[in-house]
């Protein structure tokens, strides 16, 4: 599988950014997608998921209400649109692709893309 992210750039605080993900190659089983960022010297934090079967997504508390995680099924593509951003926010921020395992966790996601910078100036 392999993962595309894009949408990253330099934005002031309060701005908002659409981070895209595109999914390739051996696609057809997939459980989640989901957003995961780390910022300058902290380890990689989970952001945002979204079940493919179901739909159903989970946020990270730092999320909710400002980030909203979507899909489209037929393209396997995925998208973040972030809202009201904080220079807290400020990271690299990487696409995963889960065939199982709790939809939240690292450890669940077996791909992850190179990622996109994402930084939010005040």
């Amino acid at each position: 599988v392999q993962l595309q992210a894009s949408g990253g750039g330099l934005v002031l605080a309060g701005s908002s950014l659409r981070l895209s993900c595109d999914a390739s190659g051996s696609t057809s089983i997939v459980s989640a997608m989901g957003w995961f960022r780390q910022g300058p010297g902290n380890n990689r934090e989970f952001v945002a998921a979204i079940d493919w079967s179901g739909g159903r997504t989970y946020y990270s508390d730092p999320a909710k209400g400002r980030f909203t995680i979507s899909r489209d099924n037929a393209k396997i593509k995925m998208y973040l649109q972030m809202n009201s951003l904080r220079p807290e926010d400020t990271a690299v921020y990487y696409c995963g692709f889960s065939r199982a395992g709790h939809i939240a966790t690292l450890t669940s996601y077996s791909y992850f893309g190179k990622g996109t910078l994402v930084t939010v100036s005040s």
